[in-house]
């Protein structure tokens, strides 16, 4: 087990005029927050107002260094400068106000040593001009404390979210008319905007209509993406098709991948546009083997920016595995609760030709995969591939001119609830599941109950547990018994998960990928893996950014 140490090589912190204090404070041994003068409430990561009363009166102050550890993982895959694998990523609520919490590291004993609610100390290493804090048990060790409650409360969640304003919905004016796949594979090695116009134009003639009928575009995250992650976005595909757009969207700040459907739909049920082209292309598994071959050169920097990557949490599944390690404490979760889930879109992949994986898995498979980050082996994790998925949302009132009947929006649920930045979110789910996931509820006469179908964000089996509970398919804390042997969730079961084999086995489609299933399944076309009489779906894109989820419905 590798811990930090002084004088490990490691990329330093990277503060800024509103951090600095925090990155440099250790320099006398203290830990200090921005904290509010009018509740005491401390501000972290630091703003400019209290995020709890609102106060603008603000101070930076010393706290004690002490805090409770609440979660902790081995990171098995992602090397850092500095920390090679594997090495421990662990979280601290702070003794004065448990609501902050920290991502650090863990120094002076190995993980068999540490339990949820023990207590933890400040223990500052220098890089550079610059002290990291990282934490190390305390010498006197109370009873294990508690996890913290979470902020805001089950209770604001579930009563806190906001109804629609009128009767009148935007989604009643917009309907998917389209959708189209491209090509999908590990190393296709194939530009990504190859994929994305064949994508496009697979989801264009599949609505019966051509090019010269779309008159708006729309993508997530847009043409800034790093690399492996798009095509260049809606300039990019503009150029190569020629197309002349009156409206067009792509942007990272959005409902998650699908957000881009939800700017769509807003675009003509205000009639800025009548048909939107919406595309989502990952070309990950080609963008690594090109830097393998040196054909493509990754930026070489000797900082690490945000409050994660300086820990070595450089990727989602470090992050995540906490939040499933914390489920796994409070409820009675397993890792064989996962390895459902891991099972079952593995045998929903074996029914789709183009699925990546189609190998059966077993659940001693499951166990004995290697490990990622603790909790998560090898198959909680989604496979990165090469793929474009689009599909072309209309105006309503296209819909008697349309090539096949429509899938109609029944609802969509946006709200944030949560905190946006992971650390400092729910403590037991994926971050921006729950607020979006009751939101959905209050935009809509249907109930769990009346889903069909469900197309659940699976970058990890822990995103799909989280959106389970959080869409009330079983009740908070209660997946454990819910996904008990697979049978609910399998293709003829109560709930009927990702039947395509999802993001864990079909491919890494980001989201995109489960709306073009959705489709599918509601039309009655998805061959083997059909679910039957299909006429509800619901569609979650949840990702490192607040999440959207959307509600299907279909005529036929």
């Amino acid at each position: 087990m590798t811990t930090p140490h002084p004088g490990a090589t490691r990329p330093r912190p990277q503060p800024d005029q509103e951090t600095e204090f925090f990155w440099t404070s250790g320099r006398d041994g203290r830990l200090r927050f921005r904290s509010c003068t009018a509740c005491s409430a401390l501000i972290h990561p630091p703003q400019p107002v209290c995020r709890h009363c609102r106060s603008h009166d603000t101070d930076i102050r010393a706290v004690s260094g002490r805090a409770t550890l609440i979660g902790f993982t081995v990171n098995h895959r992602f090397p850092l400068p500095g920390l090679p694998t594997p090495f421990l990523v662990a979280q601290v609520a702070i003794e004065e106000d448990p609501r902050v919490r920290l991502t650090t590291n863990v120094v002076g004993c190995g993980p068999e040593d540490l339990r949820i609610g023990m207590g933890m100390e400040v223990d500052f290493e220098r890089v550079g001009d610059t002290w990291l804090p990282l934490f190390r048990p305390a010498a006197d060790q109370p009873d294990p404390a508690p996890l913290p409650a979470d902020d805001p409360p089950p209770a604001y969640v579930r009563g806190g979210v906001r109804r629609p304003p009128a009767t009148d919905r935007f989604e009643e004016r917009a309907v998917i008319s389209g959708a189209g796949a491209s090509r999908i594979g590990r190393r296709l090695m194939v530009p990504p905007l190859h994929l994305t116009v064949e994508a496009c134009e697979r989801a264009v003639a599949d609505a019966g209509l051509t090019l010269d009928d779309i008159d708006g575009l729309s993508t997530y995250p847009g043409g800034g993406a790093y690399g492996g992650f798009a095509e260049g976005g809606v300039t990019a595909l503009e150029s190569a098709l020629g197309l002349r757009p009156v409206w067009h969207n792509g942007a990272g700040e959005t409902f998650g991948p699908g957000g881009s459907v939800i700017a769509a739909m807003l675009a003509v049920a205000g009639g800025l546009a009548r048909h939107v082209l919406c595309f989502r292309t990952v070309w990950e598994a080609t963008y690594a083997e090109l830097v393998r071959q040196g054909k493509i050169e990754l930026p070489r920097g000797s900082t690490a920016d945000g409050w994660f990557k300086p820990f070595g949490a450089v990727s989602p599944a470090v992050m995540l595995a906490m939040n499933a390690q914390r489920h796994m404490h409070r409820y009675g979760t397993t890792r064989e609760t996962l390895g459902w889930i891991a099972l079952n879109q593995r045998a929903g992949a074996a029914r789709h030709p183009d699925a990546i994986y189609r190998t059966p898995l077993t659940m001693d498979d499951y166990l004995t995969a290697r490990p990622i980050a603790t909790p998560f082996g090898l198959y909680d994790c989604d496979v990165p591939c090469d793929a474009a998925t689009a599909v072309v949302v209309s105006a309503a009132e296209t819909a008697p001119d349309l090539r096949r009947p429509p899938v109609r929006v029944e609802a969509v649920g946006t709200q944030i609830v949560e905190r946006p930045e992971w650390d400092q979110a729910t403590l037991t789910h994926e971050p921006q599941v729950l607020g979006q996931a009751a939101h959905l509820w209050t935009r809509t006469d249907l109930r769990p109950p009346d889903v069909d179908v469900a197309l659940l964000y699976d970058g990890f089996t822990f995103n799909c547990l989280s959106w389970i509970e959080a869409l009330r398919f079983c009740a908070i804390g209660e997946a454990r018994d819910f996904l008990e042997g697979g049978k609910n969730i399998a293709r003829d079961g109560m709930l009927p998960l990702n039947p395509h084999g999802g993001q864990l086995s079909h491919g890494r489609t980001h989201g995109m990928g489960l709306l073009h299933e959705a489709v599918l399944q509601l039309r009655g076309e998805a061959g083997a893996r059909q679910v039957d009489d299909a006429r509800t779906a619901v569609v979650s894109s949840g990702g490192l950014t607040p999440s959207g989820v959307l509600l299907l419905r279909t005529d036929r």
